[in-house]
């Protein structure tokens, strides 16, 4: 990793677009996001893209053919209005988090979920 400045005359990274996360069921991995809250932009059960809107961005769902595995790659996080709420929903939904709300010595509160394809979640507000 390079320690010099960046050179902005090429313009500077400000933010995350989208997320794309794969599925081997697209009608599940709707109703997953859905249920939690997520808007769906567009796409459907037998579209091979599906959006829903986060914020500014994006969370986009790709279909892959059931041969297509992957394993643990990392975790998107998304920034909630109330961590423990949002926990006590997912359990409302019958959903099992892998961890329970908790604030973190990086200065956020939050759990983490996975989703029915195996892709971890994180939940969490700053807590300043």
């Amino acid at each position: 990793m390079s320690t010099e400045e960046p050179n902005n005359s090429h313009g500077a990274i400000e933010s995350i677009s989208a997320v794309t996360l794969a599925t081997h069921d697209m009608g599940r991995a709707i109703r997953f996001y859905q249920s939690l809250g997520f808007e769906m932009l567009y796409g459907g059960d037998d579209a091979p893209l599906t959006s829903f809107s986060v914020g500014a961005g994006f969370l986009n769902l790709i279909a892959q053919p059931p041969d297509t595995r992957w394993s643990w790659w990392g975790r998107v996080i998304f920034h909630v209005s109330d961590v423990d709420a949002f926990y006590a929903k997912a359990l409302k939904l019958g959903l099992k988090p892998s961890t329970e709300p908790r604030d973190a010595e990086w200065g956020e509160r939050y759990f983490h979920l996975t989703d029915p394809d195996g892709h971890e979640l994180s939940f969490a507000k700053p807590l300043s």
